[in-house]
């Protein structure tokens, strides 16, 4: 009773934590910078995100999460600990009850290698919930109820779409398109059109500055710094929105087709409950400019975005450890 309860959203971007009774508590970058001398670890979260392209070859800095899925175990168990112990203290009397989101697509080696890594950072056991669930239960849809709900998570590493009633999943489908492939569409155009080498950090800049699904009525502009490739000396080029709408343009239609996927895939009385509903939209990169208006477009189905939809996936882990019995009779047994 004494323990505190956890919620955890590992992402390919940032991770959050929620605790009980406290809200969002920890909001950092996935990101490690380790000295390739002795494989120490020299920072973590924001500050290593600061060093990213920016260290000499004796530091690298790495993403150890990639499409929501551990790449590097070792320095995964290390953030979490980290994190775990900024949160309780290294001395736990009692350990914290954690929970932690899992992309829906993962295999069973991937899931457990996420349990196992949660548990020796909390030192006790952990349970896992699919990020579509979870995100649900963050946004407050009605989960418990026999009405067909759906929910579209478009995180980091991943876009995951799941047709969601009574506690469970009913139909889903993941594709590894999200943040981290915008980014590298931008890197791309620009490299393409300018000759012009820019970083994953300038990239993201853009997409939140000036990035837009849909062409606006007044484009907006930035100047964006990189290497010219031919010369290969500093420049400095300004491009607007609408070209950022252009280079964006494949990887979204992408993630409309896996909407599309679920929608197909869902039984009929489940299927006009959402065309009445709609589809609520979380994860960070939903609040990019005028998504929900071009999956509106593209699916023929209302989109929202949810309130808060970064936060959505640690609240649901949170909040679904208090209903952790009701999900276990819904969910596949793997989850827990």
């Amino acid at each position: 009773m004494f323990a505190k309860k956890i919620g955890i959203d590992l992402g390919t971007y940032s991770i959050l934590v929620y605790v009980k009774g406290r809200g969002i508590v920890l909001q950092e970058p996935s990101v490690v910078a380790i000295s390739l001398k002795d494989e120490r670890i020299v920072s973590i979260g924001q500050e290593a995100l600061a060093m990213l392209g920016r260290v000499p070859d004796a530091i690298e800095t790495v993403r150890p999460l990639r499409s929501g899925v551990i790449a590097d175990y070792y320095v995964t168990e290390k953030m979490l600990d980290f994190y775990i112990e900024r949160l309780v203290g290294r001395f736990r009397l009692f350990p914290p009850e954690v929970m932690i989101s899992t992309p829906v697509g993962i295999t069973s080696v991937e899931r457990r290698a996420v349990e196992d890594a949660a548990r020796k950072a909390a030192r006790r056991e952990a349970y896992t919930i699919p990020e579509p669930l979870a995100a649900a239960i963050g946004a407050g849809m009605p989960i418990d109820t026999p009405t067909g709900n759906m929910v579209l998570d478009v995180g980091g590493g991943t876009s995951e779409a799941a047709v969601i009633a009574m506690n469970g999943i009913v139909t889903s489908d993941s594709i590894r398109v999200a943040g981290m492939k915008l980014d590298e569409a931008i890197i791309n155009y620009i490299r393409r059109k300018y000759n012009l080498v820019i970083g994953e950090h300038t990239a993201e800049e853009v997409k939140i500055k000036i990035g837009s699904a849909l062409p606006l009525d007044e484009p907006l502009r930035m100047e964006v710094k990189g290497r010219d490739q031919v010369a290969g000396l500093p420049k400095s080029i300004t491009i607007n929105s609408d070209e950022v709408t252009e280079a964006l343009s494949e990887p979204l239609l992408t993630i409309a087709g896996v909407v599309k996927s679920v929608l197909e895939k869902t039984p009929p009385e489940l299927a006009s409950d959402i065309i009445d509903r709609g589809i609520i939209m979380t994860g960070g990169t939903s609040q990019l400019r005028n998504l929900d208006t071009m999956l509106t477009q593209e699916i023929g189905v209302p989109c929202y975005v949810a309130d808060n939809p970064e936060a959505c996936v640690a609240l649901g882990a949170g909040w679904g450890l208090e209903m952790r019995e009701a999900l276990e009779r819904a969910t596949l047994p793997a989850y827990y």
